[in-house]
């Protein structure tokens, strides 16, 4: 399919760029490297009036840290942070990226484009809420940080206002025993159920964790059932299975809630086991 007819503008920079958002309205969307957008314009379930092309913005294209924890400007490439090497507190993005579709969607796809379509299982989506990231939105109207917690809210829909424009994630906090995995039909679709887990250790002991899990529903989630079970001391299999059971899911069409409730199981066992051997511990 072809998408509906829509008048391109090329914003030069970021101000030129939130100028656009702001006098063309809410019919107006953000292009970046495509590859959310531009699908679902082919098939007509995005139909922006105008399209504002910020690729040309090379000032959001960065990864640097300091004080604050790792800051990543939007408009940088999965290609990019996979090929970055970050180091071990932050190594997980880097590794992520490899679940991201295929090598050309990963030199295109960016940071921000990815957090802000807002597919429930896609990779950046779920880290960003495993990490408790900030999403750092600006507009005319000023700047302001969204906890990444509460930014997603429904399918495809997030904080951003129609004149807003994410121009930085950080992940404030260091997660070096940290993993993530998932499942699809084939390489490079996109996941069926997706699981993410950062560990806290004292020596080689874990001492608690954090977990979320995308493809369970409208938008990526924390497992608090699956969290105290690492808090409290218990195995890598009763943490699946507390994440297991208490979902709530229904039979979708494609997919059983049975299904999906087993990929969750054995994801997170699997992502707990990873993350735990992601730098050198031994279970």
């Amino acid at each position: 399919m072809k998408p509906a007819r829509f008048d391109y503008h090329r914003a030069r920079d970021v101000q030129g760029a939130l100028r656009l958002l702001s006098d063309l309205g809410e019919d107006a969307k953000i292009i970046a490297g495509g590859q959310s957008l531009v699908a679902m314009m082919n098939f007509r379930l995005a139909r922006p009036a105008h399209l504002v092309d910020v690729g040309a913005l090379d000032a959001l294209r960065y990864v640097r840290r300091d004080d604050e924890g790792l800051h990543i400007g939007a408009l940088t490439t999965h290609l990019e942070v996979e090929s970055r090497g970050l180091d071990a507190d932050f190594a997980v993005l880097s590794e992520a990226m490899r679940w991201v579709g295929h090598y050309p969607i990963r030199t295109r796809g960016t940071v921000g484009g990815s957090i802000a379509h807002a597919d429930a299982t896609a990779e950046w989506c779920l880290l960003a809420v495993l990490l408790d990231a900030v999403i750092v939105v600006e507009s005319v109207r000023g700047r302001r940080s969204i906890d990444a917690g509460s930014f997603f809210f429904g399918f495809y829909s997030t904080e951003l206002a129609f004149d807003e424009m994410i121009v930085e994630v950080v992940f404030p906090h260091p997660a070096p025993h940290a993993a993530i995995t998932e499942f699809a039909e084939r390489q490079g679709d996109f996941a069926i159920v997706a699981a993410a887990v950062s560990l806290d250790l004292r020596g080689d002991e874990v001492v608690g964790g954090r977990v979320a899990l995308g493809g369970v529903g409208a938008t990526p989630v924390r497992s608090p059932e699956a969290e105290q079970v690492l808090a409290a001391g218990g195995t890598f299999d009763d943490c699946a299975e507390a994440a297991a059971d208490a979902l709530e899911l229904e039979d979708d069409g494609a997919y059983t809630a049975d299904y999906r409730r087993t990929l969750v199981r054995t994801l997170v066992a699997r992502a707990c086991k990873d993350a735990l051997v992601s730098q050198g511990v031994s279970s």
